[in-house]
């Protein structure tokens, strides 16, 4: 796993500490052990977990502005638990509706000792802190326009911003975002050994 993770950063010409590494190893294994009883992934294999969610989700860490980030309809912790590892100088909510995850997560908090991410169950729409968040982040979430829709109140005004991991961009999922957003960027991603393309849409509001 170590090997096949060192190969896979170096393809992505991404730098991280040992100790960020042995950290997301740590989150696979947890993964991997938690998924048998709680279902929290599709992906079973510890090796595709290293391409399919640690990969894909730090891949996407440089292009976040700011020190705040929301991941809305975390799941088990993606992007966000990846992202506050290699990202640790910053703060990171992970929203989700379910209470098996949440407790998933606030169990991966206490065993890798990690004091950046607050983990809340709640559903988004009922959410919101007073200054707000300088991005908000999904993977697998919603659609853009529902993801505008329903977490319109959370980014920090007026530099906020909305980080959408998506597969395939969509013309038609594009042209149907609401009044008032811009697509400020579509980003084309580099997750090596992962099947189909990825993609990173900003849009500030």
């Amino acid at each position: 796993m170590q090997n096949q993770f060192d190969q896979l950063l170096k393809s992505a010409e991404i730098d991280i500490t040992d100790r960020q590494k042995q950290q997301l190893l740590a989150y696979v294994a947890l993964l991997h052990k938690w998924n048998k009883a709680y279902n929290l992934t599709s992906v079973r294999d510890p090796q595709q977990m290293l391409i399919r969610h640690i990969m894909d989700s730090i891949v996407v860490n440089s292009y976040l502005q700011g020190d705040s980030f929301i991941d809305v309809g975390t799941g088990p912790g993606l992007p966000g638990i990846p992202l506050a590892i290699v990202r640790p100088n910053a703060q990171f909510t992970l929203l989700d509706s379910l209470g098996k995850r949440i407790r998933f997560i606030r169990q991966v908090l206490h065993e890798l000792e990690m004091t950046n991410v607050t983990a809340v169950q709640s559903r988004v729409e009922e959410f919101s802190v007073p200054d707000g968040f300088d991005g908000v982040i999904s993977r697998a979430f919603a659609s853009l326009q529902d993801m505008l829709t329903w977490c319109h109140h959370l980014p920090a005004k007026p530099h906020g911003k909305f980080y959408a991991l998506k597969g395939m961009i969509s013309q038609e999922e594009l042209k149907q975002i609401p009044e008032g957003f811009i697509v400020q960027d579509i980003i084309r991603l580099n997750v090596p050994e992962l099947d189909g393309e990825r993609h990173l849409v900003i849009v500030s509001g």
